[in-house]
């Protein structure tokens, strides 16, 4: 569906996005994260076709973004992270102007927004004036308008900035539907916590990188350094700290009044091995358990061994200077 190979986008001497490739096929929900001049806004305005790229190519549904502007925008719905609202237009007005704008009759128009705006909650405020709504339904109806002509990708740039939580709510439910009515999907956010439990995959984007991109188990799987467990107990902590060190598969990470974290890379088999050690040996173990990853633990992992890259390439440079 969305295919980016070796995109560049130079601004002078400064490199904004670094020979980015990336694949997304039909009916995934992607999500783009990354700190603030990471480079996502500046890949989804050349992937709209609002920017053009200084080398690669972006290909959508088959069509060449860069060779082909007036098609692409066919193909792409884009609801950018803050839009403008024409005074005194109602919604139904609202939806009627774009309509227009994709040559669409009005019979047709009128068919597509009623069925548009019950899709995204407001169909109750046809005879309202978007001026008037509140941001988590402005934000609404620009989805709604951006899906008009039903564009093979809908893009949204940080959709849920400046919105209050159960708006929050509100667009994550509209986007979980659109993934479930198989659209293609692509949303960059701050947000790391609504991307996680509504993306199929994600791209980390650092300095211009994309430094990992696949769905979010598989990147977790490879990135983070090992496993990790907390056995909880009561008494015994000498002894269980000797025998987790015993372990050449296990290190611990911290001691705490009641519990024990550690890294480990052992087997089922060979943890339950361990805990009966421990047991058997007098300590009062009470519990343990997986500590899950996250999408936060992922980001802070991925962007830290991006900057040390970085500091890397820098000190480098300098020597060399």
């Amino acid at each position: 569906m969305l295919q980016i190979d070796h995109l560049y986008k130079d601004y002078g001497r400064f490199r904004a996005v670094n020979d980015l490739s990336l694949h997304i096929p039909k009916g995934d929900l992607f999500g783009f994260v990354g700190p603030n001049g990471a480079g996502k806004t500046t890949t989804i305005r050349m992937v709209c076709g609002l920017m053009l790229p200084s080398a690669g190519s972006i290909v959508i549904n088959g069509v060449n973004v860069s060779a082909n502007q007036k098609e692409i925008k066919k193909q792409i719905g884009y609801v950018p992270d803050f839009f403008g609202v024409y005074d005194n237009l109602k919604v139904r007005e609202y939806m009627d102007f774009y309509g227009s704008m994709y040559r669409m009759n009005s019979k047709e128009i009128a068919g597509i927004s009623d069925d548009l705006l019950e899709l995204v909650n407001l169909s109750d405020k046809k005879e309202v004036f978007v001026d008037t709504l509140s941001r988590g339904m402005k934000q609404r109806l620009c989805v709604a308008r951006a899906l008009i002509h039903n564009p093979a990708l809908l893009v949204l740039d940080e959709p849920n900035s400046g919105l209050d939580p159960r708006a929050r709510v509100e667009m994550k439910e509209l986007l979980l539907n659109l993934k479930g009515m198989g659209k293609t999907i692509v949303i960059s956010s701050h947000i790391l916590s609504e991307l996680s439990e509504m993306c199929s995959s994600i791209g980390i984007m650092d300095h211009g990188n994309l430094v990992a991109s696949g769905p979010i188990e598989d990147i977790m799987e490879g990135v983070l350094e090992s496993n990790r467990l907390i056995i909880t107990l009561d008494e015994g902590h000498e002894t269980a700290v000797r025998i987790v060190n015993e372990h050449t598969k296990v290190k611990v990470d911290s001691v705490g009044e009641h519990e024990i974290k550690l890294s480990h890379n052992m087997t089922k088999k060979e943890i339950a091995g361990m805990i009966g050690m421990m047991i058997e040996n007098d300590v009062l173990v009470t519990g343990f358990h997986k500590q899950e990853g996250n999408l936060e633990t992922l980001f802070m992992q991925v962007t830290k061994s991006s900057e040390t890259q970085e500091g890397g390439k820098e000190h480098a440079a300098e020597s060399n200077r």
